[in-house]
């Protein structure tokens, strides 16, 4: 019997020490030559956007037309998987039918690619497009 509790022992502590053993934190890799890249100031979109001259979302009007043309806007650019996220997230801001594009995107194309989705559902005289070209890094 003794023989028997000696080996569960044996067992227990061998199996212990492994798993500590596996548990041991792997230290983190040094960070390479090359630069972080710089953190994202967006200190002058936001400024922009708090001068009351500025719409923002929150100023899409709630009749129901705004409501439906920012949505037929909206539905449309995102079925457009060819488009980036950042195309994805642009802001479509309707107010007494006219709609304001405000936000980045990735391209010229991409640009007239939304403006022309807009256009689709109001008119082309009927969009204002704020959208600028951010391209990746």
């Amino acid at each position: 019997m003794m023989n028997v509790d000696c080996r569960n022992t044996a067992r227990t502590l061998l199996c212990t020490g492994l798993l500590l053993g596996v548990g041991v934190p792997v230290r983190a890799q040094e960070p390479t030559s090359q630069q972080a890249p710089p953190a994202a100031d967006n200190t002058k979109t936001n400024e922009r956007d708090r001068s009351a001259s500025e719409p923002t979302a929150d100023q899409q009007t709630e009749n129901r037309s705004d409501r439906d043309i920012t949505q037929q806007i909206r539905q449309s650019i995102m079925k457009d998987k060819s488009l980036s996220t950042y195309a994805h997230n642009v802001k479509v801001i309707t107010t007494n039918g006219q709609v304001m594009l405000k936000g980045p995107v990735r391209s010229e194309d991409e640009k007239k690619a939304i403006e022309a989705k807009a256009a689709e559902v109001v008119g082309e005289n009927k969009v204002t497009s704020e959208l600028n070209i951010k391209p990746q890094q």
